[in-house]
């Protein structure tokens, strides 16, 4: 019987068990998936997130691989309208490091494996869940049949459609948006290098972020036409991303150097609680936030940061009841403010006819040539 049972493999329950197993708390992490997924959703690390995993002995590495951001352009009709500099959010990290989520996963549990071999079990996919007060007993199906695991604790990292959240029966309180984008990696032919450039176009805005290997995520937001366009093309989404970029932005990408590409609607999703006895959910399994802003995968890793001693206090011996509940409130409050700037960014991208689309873009020109200003929305955006 391990210390803790981490649920869930991704890049928020490895990093958990990265930090506990190098303070010495003996853990086993189980994930229902036989192998990593192999494309890339997220992708921005920022420095908050970047510090903590450097502790957990996977920073260097990541920084090794990855594209520093350390600026963002906005432009609109081929002009340049604001310019944003994160070299003031950070002493270590004054940049966003822009690294594919597979990689980083890798990373992590080359991270895990080489402090504990045979950590991770794939395959294990959960029917049942009881605590009993003094410890938690976890039934599932592996790859050779019926599996029972138990654990003093359990910590969940099984992303947004939580086993573990729905066999606790714990709610979630959300909120759908209209708002849908297709995302595609590319070889970068822009000339921008490690800079993010935001086009505010009328149509709806385009995101374009620097990935190792030479190539560029680019993100844009659909509007009606574009989701009928995009649903009769006869199959060839690469060309009719292609077009849709270059008719709002001016840049040509090349289509038959598509690496990715996937749509995605926007929700936000708070659990009423993270903390159930000795289950303790973190990560999108806890809160689900809209990915425009890239910060869901950041809050997985800063609830773990913000856990990890609370549990190695518990298996201590230590009363951890009132930390528990600190760590509960404070992390959904920063779920919920990740919501909300999520939102902010999700409305500076819709669809705008000519008048309101020149007075937004004004707007956001004279706000980022406040010097004062403009650091303090680098900040924000930073996760600071």
């Amino acid at each position: 019987m391990a210390d803790v049972l981490i649920i869930g493999a991704g890049p928020v329950g490895l990093f958990m068990a990265a930090l506990l197993l190098q303070a010495g708390v003996d853990v086993q992490t189980v994930e229902q998936r036989s192998a990593p997924e192999p494309h890339s959703r997220a992708i921005g690390i920022h420095p908050p997130a970047l510090a903590a995993l450097a502790r957990a002995g996977v920073g260097e590495a990541l920084v090794g691989e990855g594209v520093r951001i350390r600026r963002g352009v906005a432009l609109a009709g081929g002009k340049r309208l604001a310019e944003m500099s994160f070299a003031g959010v950070s002493d270590c990290f004054p940049f966003i490091l822009s690294h594919p989520q597979g990689r980083t996963e890798a990373l992590l549990e080359r991270r895990v494996n080489g402090l504990k071999a045979g950590a991770v079990h794939r395959a294990v996919r959960l029917t049942g869940l009881s605590d009993d007060g003094g410890q938690v007993t976890v039934d599932a199906v592996g790859p050779c049949g019926a599996v029972r695991y138990a654990a003093p604790l359990v910590i969940a990292a099984d992303g947004v459609r939580s086993s573990v959240r729905a066999l606790q029966g714990i709610g979630v309180r959300g909120k759908d948006y209209p708002d849908s984008y297709v995302m595609g990696d590319f070889a970068d032919g822009t000339g921008f290098g490690a800079d993010a450039a935001l086009f505010l176009a009328g149509d709806g805005i385009v995101e374009s972020f620097p990935l190792p290997g030479q190539l560029r995520r680019w993100v844009v937001r659909l509007g009606a036409r574009d989701a009928a366009g995009l649903t009769a093309d006869g199959g060839d989404c690469a060309a009719w991303f292609t077009q849709c970029v270059r008719g709002r932005t001016g840049f040509e990408i090349d289509p038959g150097t598509n690496s990715m590409l996937s749509s995605f609607g926007v929700r936000t999703r708070l659990a009423s609680r993270m903390v159930a006895g000795r289950v303790i959910m973190i990560g999108d399994a806890a809160h689900e936030v809209s990915p425009i802003g890239g910060q869901g995968m950041n809050l997985g890793w800063l609830d773990a940061e913000a856990l990890a001693p609370i549990v190695t206090a518990a298996l201590g011996g230590e009363d951890v009841a009132g930390s528990l509940r600190i760590f509960e409130r404070t992390r959904l409050r920063a779920a919920a403010k990740a919501a909300r700037q999520a939102e902010i960014n999700m409305a500076l991208g819709r669809p705008l006819a000519d008048r309101r689309l020149a007075l937004r873009n004004r707007g956001i020109a004279g706000v980022a040539a406040v010097p004062f200003v403009n650091s303090l929305i680098a900040r924000r955006f930073t996760m600071h």
